[in-house]
């Protein structure tokens, strides 16, 4: 009984993400301005979040998005969300910011783009936060349990990692 409710105590408090347990809710804004709250918002599909916590992370976020786009982009049963953390002072910049990531994404992605502002402390330590130009992956599965987890640059090795992952979950 007493280590379940440190267990319980540790995962409200931001604790590391197991693998098979559910995804704490994350909340956040498209790019198109309504309202996002994962994992409810991807229900039913297999979902690849790409969390990115600074500036210099968009690169790695999008590399390895791009990618999980070419090979799942198609199938109705798969989807994915580009994830800025942002936290500390840049929330004073919401405005600003949120304007300039609608006109630099495509608006076909801005169901794709969720703009998190608040809760990046939590979030650092559910993912391990350990560099500041990762991306940190996590593959969901219908239920929105996580299934998969990465952290880092686009590698091809890792890619398969994720690949097989999804497909494992019945998403051809």
């Amino acid at each position: 009984m007493e280590v379940r409710f440190v267990l319980l105590m540790a995962w409200l408090a931001g604790g590391p993400l197991e693998t098979g347990a559910p995804l704490p809710e994350l909340q956040g804004e498209y790019l198109t301005g309504r309202r996002a709250v994962l994992p409810a918002d991807c229900a039913g599909k297999a979902a690849l979040l790409a969390l990115g916590f600074t500036y210099d992370s968009r690169f790695a976020v999008e590399a390895w998005v791009k990618r999980f786009r070419s090979d799942f982009g198609a199938n109705p049963a798969v989807t994915f969300y580009e994830i800025p953390m942002i936290g500390g002072m840049a929330r004073m910049g919401k405005w600003f910011i949120d304007s300039g990531m609608r006109r630099g994404t495509p608006k076909a992605d801005h169901e794709h783009v969720i703009t998190a502002y608040g809760g990046t402390d939590a979030w650092k330590r559910r993912v391990g936060f350990h560099k500041g130009d990762a991306a940190y992956l996590i593959l969901l599965d219908r239920q929105g349990a996580v299934r998969w987890r990465h952290s880092g640059k686009f590698e091809e090795d890792a890619y398969a990692r994720l690949s097989a992952a999804v497909k494992a979950l019945g998403a051809p």
